[in-house]
């Protein structure tokens, strides 16, 4: 899929001296938002969503001369938030030095613990529920619900195949169900 026109020309943009800066502002200004919420949806926390979207677009600073235009902008984008996201999550797990099933319940005590939290609502039983999932069907079910991404997409940003996510997603969506049936 060629990369959009705009996008181009930010890239273009990026890679003059003169103009690297100002592009790369436009780049943060476009993407910021959706990837602040994409990585929310993964660490929960607003400090460690704003750590990690740090973290990704110094990456892209260093790494964005090297994009090779294979595919959109945003694809690579998320690539580098879920992969930094997931590297944030596994840095956490072993400073905590708990299994697995302790760091989920982790980042469900963690949206418990907001002082908006009201267990009754929806919303609510949506996110403990989302938090309950395992790392890669939670991933896949954020990038498709949330961010509304289709499977060809998806399948470039976390290199698996449009099969195996379509039923990580298919999985994810029965969890869900089942939790918020039962809670």
């Amino acid at each position: 899929m060629p990369v959009n026109p705009e996008d181009i020309a930010l890239l273009q943009e990026f890679r003059i001296p003169a103009t690297k800066e100002k592009a790369f502002t436009a780049i943060i200004k476009k993407y910021q938002e959706k990837l602040y919420w994409h990585i929310r949806r993964m660490v929960i926390d607003h400090e460690d969503a704003n750590d990690v979207l740090q973290n990704m677009f110094i990456k892209v600073w260093n790494g964005l001369e090297n994009f090779r235009e294979d595919s959109q902008l945003y694809t690579w984008l998320y690539r580098i938030a879920t992969n930094e996201s997931l590297s944030f999550l596994e840095q956490q797990k072993k400073r905590s030095s708990v299994s697995m099933d302790q760091e989920e319940n982790g980042l469900a005590n963690q949206l418990q613990a907001d002082k908006h939290f009201d267990g009754n609502k929806l919303e609510w039983k949506l996110q403990m529920a989302i938090q309950k999932l395992p790392e890669k069907q939670r991933v896949v079910f954020n990038l498709r619900y949330f961010d509304e991404m289709p499977y060809e997409e998806m399948s470039r940003v976390l290199d698996t195949s449009e099969g195996a996510l379509k039923a990580s997603y298919h999985h994810a969506v029965k969890k869900i169900e089942d939790f918020i049936l039962n809670h």
